[in-house]
């Protein structure tokens, strides 16, 4: 299996996935035309360029093999290549789900399995 990608999202927003059995992403990946994620090198960046100090919060770790090929590997910042859903996140997909804890600083407190890995790979 590929390394897991990973995705952020509102506990409100994947209890409403569980149930219809897909994910259509939050209204900001709604409004961007995709359901944003990172790898696990890029994760803490993210969360903390995007979700400083939110709470209920999980952390959804997914599968990308799972995603096929509405899974695209596009380079945002700093030319680095982030995976990009453009399509419905099928629950089966999703391998496990965190909660993402706030520390005291305000950033998210990380699971352990959250290991760092190579950056988007052009998979």
């Amino acid at each position: 299996m590929a390394s897991p990608i990973f995705h952020m999202c509102r506990a409100e927003e994947w209890q409403a996935a569980q149930t219809a059995g897909r994910y259509d992403g939050s209204s900001q990946d709604r409004a961007d035309g995709f359901i944003h994620f990172s790898t696990g090198t890029q994760l803490p960046e993210s969360a903390a360029r995007h979700r400083t100090g939110q709470t209920g919060l999980l952390l959804l770790t997914v599968d990308p093999e799972a995603c096929g090929d509405a899974l695209k590997w596009e380079a945002s910042r700093g030319g680095q290549l982030f995976p990009h859903l453009y399509g419905p996140l099928a629950a089966g997909a999703v391998l496990r789900v965190d909660p993402l804890p706030l520390g005291p600083d305000g950033l998210h407190i990380m699971p352990d399995h959250v290991a760092p890995a190579e950056t988007g790979t052009g998979q």
